[in-house]
């Protein structure tokens, strides 16, 4: 074919395939749209442990499945292909609306069903997932079968379509994460991809009235079988690798939803520009077979590389990154997006390139002329179930039991195995390509065995300059342990996903045991029973183990890992392995949807409310079923980070609390934290009984140790009540699961503990004693005068005046100098 003839060929096809890439990128955008909305939904159903959600989301992929093979059959019995693509939108936007409707109720009647009839209860998320993505997955393949191109330019055609959902799909990710659900909420944001949907659908119905009927136009062009076998296997490696990356990118990241939203826009992105490249040059490759296998073994050795050759160069780039973000004008968080966005452009954007690459060659291979429909739905089906196992091989038994690095190196040689096959399959393969894909498979084996398989552990920024002491990738997340500090300074510090949570340092050994201690001291009946959700380093609910009273203690984890590293933390009494503490791995809110136990102390220390899905625990709906679950006097304590969000949002959280808790108070439990207790039922501060049960033993010695060694001191804590709270929170709006706010909220602004600290204190009235006698109430006062004094004098240390703080701290430990907790800030 001459030059000239190949430019009007190609002018034609870009011409045929404009509006239908248009439509393709609409519905990519509302498909993803409706993912991520479904998978948060998800975690509020089923829960956020791993099991569940991939469970849960394999509906979703099932779905995709199983309508890319009926559509595309379907597709090649009409005559006007078109029409059936609008009516699967159509019936999208209806379906997916109602689906989030449905999720949004599922969670109790989820609960019901799975304690009556077990596994047949996941039918339910199943159907309200899997039934519109059924209808999603059809949209590819019709759209193709409706191109009036010759079969051989299919694989080009295909390609650009793929690129063009795929395009819509990085669109809608990141229209959900940095606006939609913070606008419009869940429900409003699936109003906005319905909208989408018919959107597109109105778009189909006009276009095939200038259209002519869809024929495939005759070719000797047979589709192959092995291919589509080959890329569904290729799929499952895809997707083992996004498993893969989550656990490990995460320390070159952060746990909020924009970072994940970053991650998934570059991964998507990857298989755009692959496909829309490889799209333009498929149909004059002599040797598809050969560039197949290529690109698949490729795929693996440059994902293993980028693991194997991670280090602090990564973190200079995106500091760089970031810079520059910061110096055009961008504001905080587009400086933050540039450092999430140059650590994925690092570790998945090229193998995703490579693998979006393949999409067009596995279609030139695997779609035959005669039945076009029903060959593209197969290669997309078989891709998306490869990828279903890839996933919940990775997830639940690969990583498990290899770790992060070595699950990586075996996708990396079962992708050169891939690639192998496939060289060895095509006729016109050169012998030269053929060895390199041999190479890459060889060089792939060599990389994954000389990988130090704790070269991820070593990467921690924690772990730099300190000691690694535990260390467990496992299903769904990596914990670590890590001793930082020297000498009588040294404490540990638990890192999940990368991230630190907390450790056992002092200032996170007194509010741990205030949070499980204080509550009790000042329950106006006889506390028997208590459940900490979170377990964290062990300390809160260690603290239990010091009450006498207390008859069961319940605690919710999600991650096994943690509370086996639990016994390298101290102060926690051995909580995780005493008979007196009872340790259920789940998540804390499924354990009150599905247990009808009640308690008379519910108390709260999960990671800080901006992190992803952390909101399902400072929600008004959570206060809500919480406070269900509470006995007659039954509080509720809930942790207040003050430096982890902007005061707006604590704004939101608190009212969120007010707004369940007719009965709410706030303490200080430490500079940087705060403590929210509420209660159906009035709480009434009785002096003489908070005294007497501080003066048992082993609660005296507990709170002794971090700097609380009266139960005046103890209520010297006491900031305000609901009014002072309502003042603070003030016309704020809830955090809802609906409306998720403090999720997407803005990045967190610097020093923010320098302004809501102060608005907190600025509500201290006195506590409403009852049977307090003078001597009591004289030291109530000076104790806290004395503690006010400690956070004037951190707050100076903030401002970097030295010169204030050193005269405010020499006063306090002028007369409290046996304080342990105001001693541990000076280094003594």
């Amino acid at each position: 074919m001459s030059s000239r003839s190949a430019a009007m060929v190609q002018t034609q096809i870009t011409s045929t395939l404009l509006i239908p890439a248009l439509l393709l990128f609409t519905s990519g955008a509302a498909a993803l749209v409706y993912q991520v909305l479904w998978i948060k939904q998800l975690s509020l159903v089923v829960g956020v442990e791993v099991y569940a959600i991939t469970t849960g989301i394999s509906a979703f992929f099932a779905g995709l499945a199983l309508g890319s093979l009926l559509f595309g059959r379907w597709a090649d019995r009409l005559a006007r292909p078109l029409v059936l693509y609008a009516a699967l939108e159509i019936f999208v936007a209806v379906l997916g609306v109602s689906a989030t409707l449905a999720l949004g109720m599922a969670a109790s009647p989820f609960a019901w069903l799975e304690q009556r009839i077990g596994l047949f209860a996941w039918i339910l998320p199943f159907v309200l997932v899997g039934l519109p993505a059924l209808l999603m997955g059809g949209t590819l393949p019709v759209l193709v079968r409706a191109l009036n191109v010759d079969a051989k330019d299919l694989g080009q055609a295909g390609g650009r379509l793929y690129a063009a959902n795929t395009a819509g799909a990085i669109v809608g990710t990141l229209l959900t994460a940095f606006v939609l659900i913070a606008t419009f909420g869940v429900r409003g944001s699936a109003l906005v991809a319905a909208l989408l949907n018919l959107l597109a659908a109105v778009g189909a119905l006009l276009y095939v009235r200038h259209r002519a009927t869809a024929a495939s136009v005759p070719s000797k062009t047979q589709p192959a079988r092995l291919a589509l076998v080959l890329y569904a296997i290729a799929g499952g490696v895809a997707l083992g690798y996004e498993v893969v990356w989550s656990q490990s990118i995460v320390q070159f990241m952060s746990t909020r939803t924009y970072a994940f939203a970053v991650v998934l826009a570059t991964y998507l992105a990857g298989l755009f520009i692959g496909s829309q490249l490889m799209a333009r040059r498929v149909e004059r490759l002599r040797d598809p077979w050969g560039v197949f296998g290529l690109l698949i073994a490729g795929a693996g050795l440059v994902a293993l590389l980028e693991i194997a050759l991670l280090g602090r160069w990564l973190v200079l780039l995106q500091t760089q990154a970031e810079a520059m973000v910061l110096n055009l004008g961008g504001l905080e968080l587009a400086g933050m997006s540039a450092r999430f966005a140059m650590a994925a452009l690092c570790i998945v954007f090229v193998p995703t390139l490579l693998l979006g690459a393949a999409f067009p060659l596995a279609l030139r291979l695997s779609v035959g002329s005669a039945h076009v429909g029903r060959d593209v739905g197969a290669v997309v089906a078989f891709n998306t179930l490869g990828g279903i196992v890839g996933v919940m091989l990775c997830g639940f038994v690969l990583i498990p039991w290899l770790g992060l690095v070595r699950t990586l190196g075996l996708l990396a040689v079962i992708a050169g195995a891939v690639g192998y096959i496939a060289a060895r399959r095509g006729h016109g393969v050169k012998r030269g390509r053929r060895q390199a894909v041999v190479a890459l498979g060889l060089l792939s084996l060599a990389v994954a065995l000389l990988t130090p398989v704790d070269r991820l552990a070593n990467l921690l920024p924690g772990a730099r300059n300190a000691s690694l002491k535990f260390y467990q990738e496992g299903r769904g997340a990596t914990v670590a342990v890590v001793t930082q500090g020297k000498g009588a300074r040294a404490f540990q510090r638990l890192y999940i996903q990368g991230v630190s949570n907390t450790g056992d340092a002092m200032p996170s050994l007194r509010y741990m045991r205030i949070q499980a201690l204080l509550p009790l001291l000042i329950h106006n009946g006889e506390p028997r029973s208590a459940l900490v959700i979170g377990f964290g380093t062990g300390i809160t609910a260690g603290a239990l183990l010091r009450y006498p009273g207390l008859e069961q203690r319940v605690v919710a984890e999600l991650l096994p890992a943690v509370v086996q590293a639990a016994p390298l933390f101290k102060g926690n009494y051995n909580a995780a392995s005493d008979p007196g503490v009872q340790v259920r791995l789940r998540d804390g809110r499924q354990e009150l949807l599905r247990s009808p136990q009640a308690y008379d102390l519910i108390t709260l220390e999960p990671p800080p409310p901006s992190a992803a899905g952390v909101v399902n625990l400072y929600s008004r709906d959570f206060y809500q079923l919480a406070a269900r679950r509470l006995e007659k006097h039954g509080l509720l304590a809930q942790w207040l980070p003050l430096p982890t969000q902007n005061i707006e949002d604590s704004q939101s959280l608190v009212r969120s609390f007010l707004d369940v808790f007719p009965y709410a108070s706030l303490w200080t439990s430490e500079f940087h934290e705060m403590l929210l207790v509420g209660s159906m039922e009035p709480i009434e501060l009785d002096a003489a009984r908070i005294r007497q049960r501080f003066e048992q033993a082993p609660v005296r010695s507990a709170l002794a140790e971090v700097g609380i060694d009266s139960a005046a001191t103890l209520l010297a804590t006491w900031v305000t009540d609901r009014n002072g709270l309502e003042r603070f929170a003030g016309q704020a709006l809830a955090v809802t699961d609906d409306q998720p706010r403090i999720e997407y909220a803005p990045w967190v602004r610097s020093q923010e503990i320098k302004r809501v600290l102060p608005a907190l204190l600025d509500l201290r009235v006195s506590a409403p004693l009852r049977n307090a006698d003078p001597a009591f109430s004289r030291t109530l006062d000076a104790e806290q005068q004395r503690l006010m004094q400690f956070y004037r004098a951190s707050l100076h240390a903030y401002e970097g005046d030295r010169a204030a703080w050193g005269r405010d701290i020499r006063q306090v430990l002028q007369e409290d100098g046996a304080n342990p907790y105001y001693r541990w800030f000076v280094g003594d």
